[in-house]
């Protein structure tokens, strides 16, 4: 299968000055293994290691203490932190994520949680010898994003769904534009002609917010080819998916969601918080019209990632927007060691998004034509 160019974009490291400030986290954040630290309070540091949570022996000595390292972090990154503004969000120089809430809201003490970047599979090839997708789920998804189906990556917290958009935004050509929209920067994008845009909080000296939907809206006047959602979670659907529908076929975005048909209701629910008086008929229509494809991840118990269904979006059945499985996820138990036994494989279901590529003359990956062979 021919992949992208591998990314040649250097990432930036946290400097020593920078681990100071964390006091006894910062072994922690400097661990290339762990993808998470989460601290409650001064009582207990929580850290994620290959999917697994685990507690660990460092605590801060005091309240005070950890409020004062929350404050340098916060401050560091041009953000304010307080009882007036409890909840704060961040992006570290090296793309980790941060998050904040400290009283009053957090009852039992400042909470802090380090969603550090981890190099992740940022190759499609990676993610099939590591099972998070099979070689022809692969190659379909690089056949959507060149037939420019709109695509839609669910799943829940930490499955890895910015790390496939990472991975399905490198199929896109070389010579498009593309806009990246995100709550904190972490999409690296190969590709030259990338413009990067991301939301911004309001401060206490009277900063106004960007919100996703403020720069959806502004993308729009940029002429981009193709516009990445790094998460859709809010009004800014709407404009999504009306972008979607006049001609920014190609999209791409991930939404929370515990299945497609999940992801489904909360995007009609996230169109009626723009404060339209839309028919819930005509924001379905409208759904059926915008997206092409869903593609769902879910951690397995043993801690691994995997693609676990891939759906077509096929029109509308009276009410209900209608879609079909291309694959799904077979469990077959666990080995020896506990790792979960199973396969992405195909349903045998003929694809919408194949069928329209093939007649637009794009190219059919050798892997999909044993699985959607011409039409006779």
């Amino acid at each position: 299968m021919a992949v992208s160019e591998k990314s040649t974009m250097v990432r930036p490291q946290l400097d020593p000055e920078f681990l100071e400030i964390l006091g006894p986290i910062a072994p922690l954040v400097s661990r290339p293994d762990i993808s998470e630290v989460m601290v409650m309070g001064d009582r207990d540091v929580y850290i994620e290691v290959n999917g697994v949570v685990e507690l660990t022996d460092i605590k801060f000595a005091s309240e005070p203490d950890l409020v004062k390292t929350i404050e340098a972090i916060v401050h560091s990154v041009g953000r304010d932190i307080g009882p007036d503004q409890p909840l704060c969000d961040a992006r570290l120089p090296d793309g980790s994520r941060v998050h904040v809430a400290v009283r009053p809201v957090a009852v039992d003490g400042p909470m802090l949680t380090i969603r550090k970047f981890v190099e992740g599979p940022d190759q499609p090839e990676t993610m099939v010898r590591i099972g998070t997708a099979s070689l022809e789920v692969m190659a379909y998804m690089r056949l959507a994003v060149e037939a420019k189906a709109n695509i839609v990556i669910t799943g829940g917290t930490a499955v890895g769904k910015t790390t496939l958009l990472n991975v399905v935004s490198g199929f896109i050509p070389e010579g498009e534009r593309i806009v990246t929209i995100e709550d904190a920067a972490e999409l690296h994008l190969h590709q030259r002609h990338v413009g990067r845009l991301e939301t911004m909080t309001a401060t206490t000296g009277g900063r106004n917010p960007v919100s996703i939907r403020d720069l959806v809206i502004t993308s729009l006047r940029m002429r981009p080819d193709r516009i990445v959602v790094g998460e859709c979670r809010g009004s800014e659907a709407l404009d999504m998916m009306q972008a979607m529908n006049t001609g920014h076929d190609g999209s791409l975005t991930t939404i929370h969601a515990n299945s497609p048909r999940d992801a489904l209701s909360r995007i009609e629910n996230m169109v009626l918080m723009a404060g339209y008086d839309i028919p819930v008929k005509a924001i379905r229509g409208q759904m059926a019209a915008a997206f092409d494809v869903f593609i769902h991840l879910d951690r397995m118990r043993d801690g691994s990632r995997r693609i676990v269904q891939v759906v077509e979006i096929t029109g509308m059945e009276g009410d209900v927007v209608s879609m079909q499985d291309l694959f799904r996820f077979e469990f077959r138990g666990f080995d020896e060691n506990g790792m979960v036994l199973g396969r992405i494989a195909p349903t045998q279901v003929r694809s919408r998004v194949v069928d329209e590529a093939r007649a637009t003359g794009v190219p059919i990956p050798p892997e999909l034509l044993k699985l959607y062979p011409p039409p006779r």
